[in-house]
Protein backbone atom coordinates (compact mmCIF):
# COMPACT_ATOMS: atom_id res chain seq x y z
CA UNK A 1 0.00 0.00 0.00
CA UNK A 2 2.09 2.33 -1.39
CA UNK A 3 1.66 6.17 -1.12
CA UNK A 4 -1.26 7.60 -3.01
CA UNK A 5 -2.74 3.96 -3.44
CA UNK A 6 -6.63 3.89 -3.92
CA UNK A 7 -8.64 1.35 -2.38
CA UNK A 8 -12.26 0.87 -3.30
CA UNK A 9 -15.21 -0.34 -1.20
CA UNK A 10 -18.18 -1.59 -3.45
CA UNK A 11 -21.74 -2.57 -1.79
CA UNK A 12 -22.57 -5.65 -4.13
CA UNK A 13 -26.39 -7.27 -4.29
CA UNK A 14 -26.47 -10.74 -5.02
CA UNK A 15 -29.55 -11.94 -5.71
CA UNK A 16 -28.59 -15.61 -5.39
CA UNK A 17 -30.27 -18.50 -7.70
CA UNK A 18 -28.86 -21.37 -6.24
CA UNK A 19 -30.09 -22.41 -3.12
CA UNK A 20 -27.42 -23.11 -0.01
CA UNK A 21 -27.82 -24.77 3.65
CA UNK A 22 -27.77 -21.12 5.21
CA UNK A 23 -31.23 -20.19 2.42
CA UNK A 24 -33.25 -22.62 4.49
CA UNK A 25 -32.15 -21.18 7.82
CA UNK A 26 -33.02 -18.11 6.83
CA UNK A 27 -36.48 -18.55 6.00
CA UNK A 28 -36.60 -20.39 9.38
CA UNK A 29 -35.54 -17.38 11.20
CA UNK A 30 -38.17 -15.12 9.19
CA UNK A 31 -35.57 -12.71 8.61
CA UNK A 32 -31.49 -12.25 7.47
CA UNK A 33 -29.27 -14.19 9.04
CA UNK A 34 -26.06 -12.31 10.84
CA UNK A 35 -22.69 -13.62 10.46
CA UNK A 36 -19.31 -13.36 10.92
CA UNK A 37 -16.46 -14.31 8.71
CA UNK A 38 -13.66 -15.52 10.45
CA UNK A 39 -11.33 -16.68 7.34
CA UNK A 40 -12.15 -17.36 3.48
CA UNK A 41 -9.67 -20.15 2.56
CA UNK A 42 -9.58 -21.70 -0.73
CA UNK A 43 -13.11 -22.74 -1.31
CA UNK A 44 -14.37 -22.75 1.69
CA UNK A 45 -15.86 -20.02 4.28
CA UNK A 46 -15.11 -20.09 8.33
CA UNK A 47 -17.69 -17.75 9.96
CA UNK A 48 -19.61 -17.36 13.11
CA UNK A 49 -23.19 -18.03 12.72
CA UNK A 50 -25.69 -16.11 15.63
CA UNK A 51 -28.74 -18.26 15.61
CA UNK A 52 -30.91 -16.40 17.55
CA UNK A 53 -32.93 -19.10 19.93
CA UNK A 54 -32.38 -21.92 17.29
CA UNK A 55 -28.70 -23.50 17.92
CA UNK A 56 -30.13 -26.86 18.39
CA UNK A 57 -32.32 -27.51 15.30
CA UNK A 58 -29.75 -25.11 13.59
CA UNK A 59 -26.56 -27.30 14.50
CA UNK A 60 -28.51 -30.52 13.85
CA UNK A 61 -29.52 -29.30 10.29
CA UNK A 62 -26.02 -28.06 9.48
CA UNK A 63 -23.99 -31.26 10.45
CA UNK A 64 -26.36 -33.04 8.12
CA UNK A 65 -25.67 -30.75 5.02
CA UNK A 66 -23.20 -32.28 2.83
CA UNK A 67 -21.42 -28.74 1.80
CA UNK A 68 -20.83 -27.97 5.53
CA UNK A 69 -17.32 -29.77 6.99
CA UNK A 70 -17.62 -28.52 10.36
CA UNK A 71 -19.56 -27.25 13.06
CA UNK A 72 -18.55 -26.07 16.78
CA UNK A 73 -20.81 -25.23 19.68
CA UNK A 74 -19.02 -22.11 20.98
CA UNK A 75 -22.71 -21.46 23.16
CA UNK A 76 -25.91 -21.02 23.59
CA UNK A 77 -26.63 -18.98 20.73
CA UNK A 78 -23.50 -19.18 18.62
CA UNK A 79 -21.81 -21.89 16.33
CA UNK A 80 -18.67 -21.91 14.47
CA UNK A 81 -19.35 -23.28 10.67
CA UNK A 82 -16.97 -23.99 8.11
CA UNK A 83 -18.47 -24.87 4.66
CA UNK A 84 -18.24 -24.83 1.36
CA UNK A 85 -18.51 -21.90 -0.36
CA UNK A 86 -21.30 -21.12 -2.61
CA UNK A 87 -19.51 -19.31 -5.06
CA UNK A 88 -19.28 -15.82 -3.89
CA UNK A 89 -16.90 -15.82 -1.53
CA UNK A 90 -14.48 -17.99 -3.78
CA UNK A 91 -15.12 -14.93 -6.11
CA UNK A 92 -14.12 -12.10 -3.90
CA UNK A 93 -11.08 -14.60 -2.43
CA UNK A 94 -10.10 -15.24 -5.96
CA UNK A 95 -10.10 -11.96 -7.00
CA UNK A 96 -8.00 -10.34 -4.51
CA UNK A 97 -11.06 -8.73 -2.47
CA UNK A 98 -11.24 -8.52 1.52
CA UNK A 99 -14.35 -9.01 2.73
CA UNK A 100 -16.18 -7.05 5.78
CA UNK A 101 -16.24 -9.28 8.69
CA UNK A 102 -19.56 -8.91 9.59
CA UNK A 103 -22.38 -9.95 6.97
CA UNK A 104 -26.33 -10.35 6.05
CA UNK A 105 -27.33 -13.63 4.09
CA UNK A 106 -30.74 -13.04 3.35
CA UNK A 107 -33.04 -16.41 2.02
CA UNK A 108 -31.88 -15.31 -1.15
CA UNK A 109 -30.30 -11.73 -1.51
CA UNK A 110 -26.99 -11.34 0.29
CA UNK A 111 -25.07 -7.91 0.70
CA UNK A 112 -21.39 -8.11 0.64
CA UNK A 113 -19.26 -4.95 1.59
CA UNK A 114 -15.87 -5.95 -0.36
CA UNK A 115 -12.64 -3.79 -0.31
CA UNK A 116 -10.45 -4.33 -3.59
CA UNK A 117 -7.02 -2.31 -4.35
CA UNK A 118 -7.91 -2.22 -8.49
CA UNK A 119 -11.00 -1.54 -10.03
CA UNK A 120 -10.17 -4.33 -12.51
CA UNK A 121 -10.20 -7.05 -9.65
CA UNK A 122 -13.69 -5.55 -8.83
CA UNK A 123 -14.97 -6.07 -12.51
CA UNK A 124 -14.19 -9.61 -11.97
CA UNK A 125 -15.75 -10.11 -8.84
CA UNK A 126 -19.19 -9.18 -10.12
CA UNK A 127 -18.26 -11.15 -13.39
CA UNK A 128 -17.65 -14.40 -11.26
CA UNK A 129 -20.70 -13.46 -9.00
CA UNK A 130 -22.66 -13.58 -12.12
CA UNK A 131 -21.97 -17.51 -12.11
CA UNK A 132 -24.47 -17.74 -9.29
CA UNK A 133 -27.24 -15.35 -9.90
CA UNK A 134 -27.81 -11.64 -10.36
CA UNK A 135 -25.88 -8.38 -9.12
CA UNK A 136 -26.02 -4.87 -8.32
CA UNK A 137 -24.04 -2.55 -7.42
CA UNK A 138 -25.49 -0.52 -4.73
CA UNK A 139 -22.54 2.10 -4.08
CA UNK A 140 -18.76 2.11 -5.00
CA UNK A 141 -16.33 4.54 -3.58
CA UNK A 142 -12.81 5.14 -3.22
CA UNK A 143 -10.06 7.07 -1.33
CA UNK A 144 -6.31 7.37 -0.69
CA UNK A 145 -3.82 6.06 1.76
CA UNK A 146 -3.92 9.26 3.57
CA UNK A 147 -7.50 9.29 4.98
CA UNK A 148 -7.12 5.59 6.29
CA UNK A 149 -6.58 5.97 10.49
CA UNK A 150 -5.36 2.31 10.97
CA UNK A 151 -2.69 1.70 13.96
CA UNK A 152 0.84 1.54 12.71
CA UNK A 153 0.69 -2.54 14.13
CA UNK A 154 -2.55 -2.49 11.76
CA UNK A 155 -0.72 -1.11 8.63
CA UNK A 156 1.98 -3.54 9.29
CA UNK A 157 0.24 -6.28 9.21
CA UNK A 158 -2.36 -5.45 6.42
CA UNK A 159 1.05 -4.59 4.05
CA UNK A 160 2.53 -7.87 5.27
CA UNK A 161 -0.60 -9.28 4.33
CA UNK A 162 -0.51 -8.35 0.73
CA UNK A 163 3.04 -8.43 0.48
CA UNK A 164 2.95 -12.26 1.25
CA UNK A 165 0.12 -13.03 -0.68
CA UNK A 166 -2.30 -13.61 1.72
CA UNK A 167 -5.02 -12.21 -0.70
CA UNK A 168 -3.61 -14.14 -3.43
CA UNK A 169 -5.59 -17.19 -4.98
CA UNK A 170 -4.80 -19.52 -4.29
CA UNK A 171 -3.50 -18.49 -1.01
CA UNK A 172 0.51 -18.33 -1.22
CA UNK A 173 0.68 -17.61 2.79
CA UNK A 174 -1.02 -19.43 5.80
CA UNK A 175 -1.92 -16.65 8.98
CA UNK A 176 -0.32 -18.99 11.04
CA UNK A 177 3.12 -18.26 8.93
CA UNK A 178 2.69 -14.88 8.97
CA UNK A 179 1.70 -14.53 12.83
CA UNK A 180 5.37 -16.65 13.22
CA UNK A 181 7.19 -13.87 11.04
CA UNK A 182 5.76 -11.11 13.01
CA UNK A 183 5.99 -12.54 16.20
CA UNK A 184 2.66 -12.73 17.12
CA UNK A 185 -0.18 -15.38 17.88
CA UNK A 186 -2.28 -16.51 14.79
CA UNK A 187 -5.49 -15.01 16.88
CA UNK A 188 -3.68 -11.89 17.52
CA UNK A 189 -3.01 -11.83 13.85
CA UNK A 190 -6.19 -11.89 13.10
CA UNK A 191 -7.97 -9.39 14.78
CA UNK A 192 -5.42 -6.80 13.57
CA UNK A 193 -6.33 -8.56 10.32
CA UNK A 194 -10.02 -7.29 11.06
CA UNK A 195 -9.81 -4.31 13.08
CA UNK A 196 -7.88 -2.95 9.99
CA UNK A 197 -10.13 -4.31 7.64
CA UNK A 198 -13.45 -3.12 10.02
CA UNK A 199 -11.53 0.61 10.09
CA UNK A 200 -11.27 0.70 6.36
CA UNK A 201 -14.50 -0.69 5.37
CA UNK A 202 -16.31 1.76 8.29
CA UNK A 203 -14.78 5.30 6.63
CA UNK A 204 -16.19 3.69 2.99
CA UNK A 205 -19.18 3.22 4.24
CA UNK A 206 -19.48 6.40 5.68
CA UNK A 207 -18.80 8.15 2.68
CA UNK A 208 -20.72 6.04 -0.13
CA UNK A 209 -24.67 6.20 -0.48
CA UNK A 210 -26.86 6.02 -3.07
CA UNK A 211 -27.61 2.52 -5.28
CA UNK A 212 -26.58 2.08 -8.76
CA UNK A 213 -27.09 -0.69 -11.48
CA UNK A 214 -23.76 -2.18 -12.57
Amino acid sequence: MSGGDVVYQAELHLQQEKACVLTALADENEGPLDIDIEELHDHNVTFVLHANGHADDWEDHLRAAEEVHHVDRLDDETLLVTKRSCGAYGAILKNHGVLRRTTSIGSRERVYHVLVFDREDLKAIVEDFRKVGSVTLGSLSEFGEGSSSLTPRQREVVETALDAGYFEWPREVTSEELAARLDISRPTFLEHLRKAEGTLLSQMLRESDGRARW
